[in-house]
């Protein structure tokens, strides 16, 4: 098991729902003119200094639901380990491609996730 001072946690972007991917790409890339760094079917992702900000094709919840917080890790199954092992909920490593990812809430119940995305 891996202690949790091998990770230094780095705030990697803020996914905005969206069922408009266009007009939410235009507002993003032309309006505020943030640079497109990423994007596949369903996911946009723009440069805004520090944290990115993506956009992620679903029923946007603005006020209903906040925004979901996302921590860079190289290695997901291991800082999971470790988090739970602190007393951090996560649910199971979903490995897709080409990225690897999982899910948890805080206290309050708002997503994060951990992703090598």
């Amino acid at each position: 098991m891996s202690s949790l001072e091998e990770y230094s946690l780095q705030f990697a972007r803020v996914i905005l729902f969206t069922r408009q991917m266009e007009i939410m790409s235009d507002y993003y890339g032309r309006i505020l003119s943030l640079k497109l760094v990423s994007e596949e079917k369903g996911w946009r992702e723009f440069a805004a200094g520090a944290v990115n900000i993506a956009l992620h094709s679903g029923p946007p919840s603005p006020g209903a639901k906040g925004p979901k917080i996302v921590f860079h890790a190289s290695d997901v199954a291991s800082l999971r380990e470790a988090l739970v092992a602190r007393g951090a909920k996560f649910g199971k490593v979903r490995q897709g491609d080409p990225f690897t990812l999982c899910d948890g809430k805080d206290p309050d119940g708002n997503p994060i996730q951990l992703s090598n995305r």
